[in-house]
């Protein structure tokens, strides 16, 4: 992985560096070779011998359905987007009625997790697009972000997937998110800033000129509060 170093060296030099290596989860070509079933089982091994080692007591009743709990978790939620058979179906519709402005979708509820320390990142997403002809359902756009995000995550890759899959999708560059989470690796341990949310944005096509990038900001700021 690391040419002419150590690995465990590495380690150490990075730290809590905040990284990324690719635009794609780093997911092996087998990753998929085994059933979820034996996903379960084999991760249900590994969190009893964790909390083995940790010194708990695994006989007692609040804990011994614990390792199975975690395990099914991983596989079939909070990781479930790691699977491509759980990506939503997307279709389109023409945009008949010829709406030519942006279609903003914001404030979408995210839960995702740190890759680097598998500590929960929650926080909102913003989504915006403009039509060349087709047009998608709008919870599609937060099934894009949801499936994205169930996975071990870098905010910054969320915020291209997201984008990349929604201009696939829908035939057009004009696509646009803006991320606004808090990193509990940041904000529980470490520096424990519990202030401090991270903010990630990727503008594709027409969003890149100011003016259009500023109308979608402003959107994103707009009260919309309708308790």
């Amino acid at each position: 992985m690391f040419e002419g170093k150590n690995v465990k060296c590495m380690e150490d030099e990075l730290g809590d560096d905040h990284i990324a290596t690719s635009a794609n989860n780093p997911v092996r070509d087998d990753a998929f070779a085994i059933s979820d079933d034996k996903k379960i089982q084999a991760i249900e091994e590994d969190v009893a011998r964790i909390l083995h080692t940790l010194g708990m007591d695994l006989s007692d009743d609040s804990l011994k359905g614990t390792p199975r709990r975690v395990a099914k978790m991983f596989v079939n939620e909070i990781f479930g987007g790691l699977n491509p058979e759980k990506k939503p179906k997307l279709s389109t519709f023409d945009n008949n009625y010829k709406y030519g402005e942006m279609l903003v979708e914001k404030n979408i509820t995210l839960y995702s997790t740190c890759e680097h320390h598998l500590l929960p990142i929650i926080g909102k997403a913003h989504v915006a697009y403009i039509s060349k002809g087709n047009v998608i359902g709008l919870s599609k756009m937060n099934r894009i972000v949801d499936y994205y995000a169930k996975r071990p995550q870098v905010q910054e890759r969320l915020t291209m997937q997201i984008v990349q899959e929604l201009q696939k999708v829908l035939g057009t560059d004009d696509v646009a998110c803006v991320i606004d989470a808090k990193h509990l690796c940041v904000n529980s341990r470490g520096i424990r800033d519990i202030a401090s949310s991270t903010v990630t944005s990727e503008f594709g096509g027409k969003f890149k000129d100011n003016a259009i990038k500023r109308e979608f900001l402003d959107y994103i700021n707009l009260e919309t509060d309708f308790e």
